[in-house]
């Protein structure tokens, strides 16, 4: 399937169209979801280098691209990129996400390929479990993007009904993570952790832990921001390898 290999072409072409370039060499800095790096990794690579050389049209203009190089990084690792030089030499990221929750111990700004944990548990089977109580207790649901504006701000313009069996079960799904870290032998009052993806402002606003070693990540580009850094530092140390 080349749908992923053409969108890549399209966001290469938009970044060199904001430079007024139509030809250059090109580092590709992008990620995978944790459940999938240590598999997928070189595939991926393996993927959008296919071609060394491309040319190709993008909204009636014409580029070529060179591929340097492919590098591939955790995601959740990647949220926090921006930040490895203000974080703790051990720090925990956990990344909740829409289908799963990534724990990734990071040591001296390395990721801990070895303690990582993956929990099928994320923001979307949230939802679900909000709804099957809203059912239960008054026989309704609601739509998926009201219970979204709740995760995102803690509001809704809702009855007071709905309202309470939302807030309840987004407690019960925070509450649910730190036993998750518990169970994994982390002290949620002193080892340093960030909360980054779509459930950081969850943890935020319906955890129960306040302690100043807690930290949140909620920018949604906060991945590909991540993605921009780590290629930038690898292409400081290796600009004469890339040309």
């Amino acid at each position: 399937n080349d749908n992923f290999y053409l969108l890549t072409l399209a966001a290469v072409a938009k970044e060199l169209n904001r430079r007024g370039m139509r030809n250059a060499d090109v580092l590709l800095s992008v990620g995978l979801p944790l459940t999938r790096f240590g598999a997928e990794k070189q595939d991926f690579i393996d993927y959008l280098s296919k071609k060394k050389e491309v040319a190709f049209r993008f909204e009636k203009e014409k580029y070529t691209a060179r591929i340097a190089r492919v590098s591939v990084f955790p995601q959740c690792y990647a949220a926090v990129a921006e930040q490895l030089r203000t974080l703790p030499g051990r720090v925990v990221v956990v990344d909740i996400g829409s289908w799963t929750i990534d724990i990734m111990p990071i040591e001296n700004g390395k990721p801990n390929e070895a303690e990582c944990i993956t929990s099928q548990q994320g923001l979307i089977r949230c939802m679900r479990i909000i709804n099957e109580e809203c059912n239960r207790q008054i026989g309704q649901e609601l739509e998926e993007n009201v219970i979204q504006q709740v995760m995102a701000t803690g509001e809704a313009a809702l009855p007071d009904k709905y309202m309470n069996i939302v807030k309840d079960c987004l407690r019960d799904f925070a509450q649910k993570v730190y036993n998750t870290l518990k169970e994994h032998g982390y002290n949620l009052d002193v080892i340093p952790i960030v909360f980054v993806g779509g459930g950081a402002a969850v943890m935020r606003l319906f955890g129960s832990h306040d302690s100043g070693n807690i930290r949140y990540i909620e920018d949604i580009k906060a991945n590909a921001k991540g993605y921009e850094q780590l290629g930038r530092v690898f292409l400081a140390k290796h600009r004469d390898q890339i040309g």
